[in-house]
């Protein structure tokens, strides 16, 4: 495994009151993890490796902050980022997982995926947009289509995201008072407001089906989201045996001269974007 298994226990002190690590500690530990899954993309790219992870749970529950802290240190070339919108007419009458095989990894590349095959169990059953039949056989379908990924050499990593019903309540509250995340409430959102039991209920039917040794679920408590997001990139590193492929710096060469002969056209020839600040 990587040195991220020799994780620094935080005494008592170093949480605030409300039981939630300090803020200097919970950024210097992400930075560690940080570096760690940039020696894990190295590992990667350099071995052909082939990843999946799949984030599920309610909405608000923290997935999208836990996807960009993965991947805002890392290539985007072999860390991918996939969030599918609503299928086109010509995708509802495809295979379910068509839409889903077009994104898969190839070699040296890991694929994030926001949301994913599981909307089938989750919301389109809640919402009345996938009958029984089709809910059904994707119970049937979805524990056979990971494990033809595993067998391909795909390492497939699913995690739930929960939270509770109050703190998912804050935080549409939140979302609702800040302009800059108003975008993040949708008519969805608002509507699995009124259906908590009822995608408990799908969760946990989903969970029966679903949760198989090859590609098993991993629930993370979401309520604190510096924790959720700390410990969600943890395990994920702790689920591959890789190494330090990070390339060693290289020594750069002095900057040539410039050539003598060219002159360059005059700056104010260019339009510039006006200095405002």
């Amino acid at each position: 495994m990587g040195e991220v298994g020799e994780h620094r226990q935080f005494g008592p002190d170093e949480y605030n009151k409300s039981g939630v690590l300090k803020k200097a500690l919970y950024e210097q530990e992400l930075e560690r993890l940080q570096i760690e899954l940039v020696k894990l993309t190295h590992w990667v790219k350099t071995g052909g490796h082939r990843a999946v992870v799949v984030f599920e749970g309610r909405d608000a529950a923290g997935k999208g902050g836990v996807i960009k802290r993965i991947s805002e240190r890392t290539n985007p070339r072999i860390v991918r980022t996939v969030a599918l919108g609503t299928p086109s007419d010509r995708e509802r009458t495809q295979w379910y997982f068509q839409r889903y095989v077009e994104q898969l990894p190839a070699g040296g590349e890991i694929v994030l995926f926001d949301r994913s095959w599981y909307n089938r169990a989750g919301v389109e059953r809640v919402m009345g947009f996938a009958t029984e039949e089709q809910v059904r056989e994707f119970m049937r379908t979805g524990p056979e289509f990971e494990r033809m990924l595993v067998r391909a050499g795909i390492k497939v990593v699913k995690y739930w995201f929960s939270v509770s019903d109050e703190e998912q309540e804050r935080r549409f509250q939140a979302r609702n008072e800040d302009p800059t995340k108003r975008w993040k409430l949708s008519p969805m959102d608002i509507e699995s407001r009124a259906r908590w039991q009822e995608y408990s209920r799908a969760k946990d039917e989903m969970f029966i089906h679903t949760d198989i040794k090859q590609a098993p679920w991993w629930v993370v408590d979401a309520d604190v989201k510096r924790h959720a997001r700390l410990n969600t990139i943890a395990h994920l590193l702790d689920q591959f045996d890789y190494g330090n492929e990070t390339p060693e710096p290289i020594e750069l060469p002095p900057r040539p001269a410039e050539r003598p002969g060219y002159v360059r056209p005059p700056m104010e020839d260019q339009s510039f974007v006006p200095r405002r600040y």
